[in-house]
């Protein structure tokens, strides 16, 4: 749902809330970080949740970016007011882990409403994600994604290149950028969101490189960035050669440069496989997905992706009722029933993270339906997954993050070499890893 949509119903859904508190209804209020088309849907599955009982109410209240929603519902909960369940993206996880008594795992709110919420029907990539050992998870599952690349067909059209021939490796990429851009076939050749989650995190892992000691940061509360290492500098080498012939351009942190996209101003980018709903509902032009290029001198074939997006954590607050956490457990097993799982990935392009939800996917044949929905499932699950492609859980990772942005910022304005700019980087990023644990586990 859109920012300007959300205020302007604030009345009409105030006006619900209370009628739910005065029929007796329990509500659980959600914050969400679900813009847009994604807004839209989290409503739908909302309303459609509402509707399905008479006890609960759920109140979904966007607010903001992913990082808004995680620094709100932390200085919330310190004021005793934190909503009933936050969605937190996946870089926050070993924050919300270490969040002692602001947050109860799905296994403790399972025990303590007697609601079972089976972890087990989950894909394993997702539920490795965010397990917290013997089998039991920190935080439910809701909207997983992978990394894909994504390209505006017509632009290669344009530039009269067959937008169905596969660009399998950055040397294909970098050839095909070269011909939009003599072309002229589009404003901007190669771009990317989310600049370190797509060109760092899903590159170490398709490359089966270590991203961090420790396993990611899974075996121990210590690990060590290994981002400075010749593999990453190589790929941030090439990512600034390119912006300097004009084949790439940097746009922007986190999510921000994903309009641009939509809006048919580049001939490729790397983003979410979730961006697929909002492409599908506003593209003025013709497009497609396609799985993430790799270098052959560093891998003979690629990996397994790792899933992005986030996942929804039970949180604590003085006076909380028993109801209340019964309704949000309720609200948790609702979303990964079958048919809202696969409607949710139907709508949006997120991956369906119950086993269920995929099966139903494939017999419903919306897979066969649709070329290339699947895509992000195939690329997930190519490979079994190594030490290396279970993901990335580190301590202040969302911090880690902005600093790694920052330094390839500086080495775009400034001329910095990738090995000074990776060094740099990986020196400020231990750093804030070294506190996390100073403080989560002293």
């Amino acid at each position: 749902m859109k920012r300007r949509t959300l205020l302007a119903a604030a009345p009409a859904i105030a006006a619900s809330v209370a009628t739910a508190r005065a029929a007796g209804r329990t509500t659980v209020t959600l914050w969400h970080a679900m813009g847009g088309q994604l807004g839209q849907t989290l409503q739908g599955i909302v309303d459609k949740f509402n509707k399905s009982q008479s006890a609960v109410t759920v109140d979904a209240v966007y607010k903001g970016t992913y990082a808004q929603v995680l620094t709100t519902t932390v200085a919330a909960w310190r004021a005793g007011k934190a909503p009933s369940i936050a969605q937190i993206f996946d870089v926050g996880t070993a924050e919300m882990l270490g969040a002692g008594p602001a947050a109860l795992d799905v296994w403790q709110l399972a025990a303590k409403t007697g609601v079972a919420i089976d972890a087990a029907r989950y894909i394993p990539a997702v539920r490795g994600y965010y397990g917290v050992g013997g089998g039991k998870m920190g935080g439910a599952p809701f909207n997983s994604s992978t990394s894909l690349m994504w390209i505006n067909t017509d632009a290669f059209k344009r530039a009269g290149l067959d937008p169905a021939t596969p660009l399998a490796t950055w040397d294909d990429v970098i050839k095909a950028a070269r011909v939009i851009k003599a072309k002229g076939a589009a404003e901007i050749p190669v771009m990317t969101a989310w600049p370190v989650w797509t060109q760092f995190e899903q590159f170490a892992a398709i490359h089966n490189v270590p991203f961090a000691t420790l396993d990611n940061g899974f075996g121990g509360p210590k690990p060590r960035l290994l981002i400075d290492a010749a593999p990453f500098v190589q790929h941030l080498g090439s990512l600034l050669a390119m912006q300097k012939e004009g084949l790439f351009k940097y746009e922007g942190r986190d999510g921000a440069p994903s309009p641009i996209f939509y809006a048919g101003k580049a001939a490729i980018t790397f983003d979410s496989s979730g961006i697929y709903g909002q492409l599908k509902q506003s593209a003025k032009f013709g497009f497609r997905n396609a799985l993430l290029p790799y270098y052959p001198s560093i891998i003979k074939s690629p990996i397994n992706s790792i899933i992005g997006g986030a996942a929804l954590w039970t949180m604590t607050a003085p006076g909380r009722t028993d109801a209340e956490y019964r309704g949000v457990a309720q609200f948790l097993n609702f979303i990964a029933e079958p048919d809202n799982d696969a409607h949710w990935s139907k709508s949006t392009g997120y991956v369906p993270v119950t086993l269920a939800g995929n099966t139903l996917l494939g017999t419903q044949g919306y897979y066969a339906a649709n070329p290339g929905s699947d895509l992000a499932v195939k690329q997930l699950t190519r490979t079994p997954v190594t030490p290396y492609s279970a993901g990335v859980r580190l301590g202040g990772m969302a911090e880690v993050f902005v600093i790694m942005q920052e330094e390839w910022e500086r080495a775009i304005e400034n001329g910095t070499p990738a090995k000074t700019a990776l060094s740099n980087a990986a020196r400020r990023g231990q750093a804030v890893i070294d506190q996390f644990a100073r403080t989560v586990h002293t």
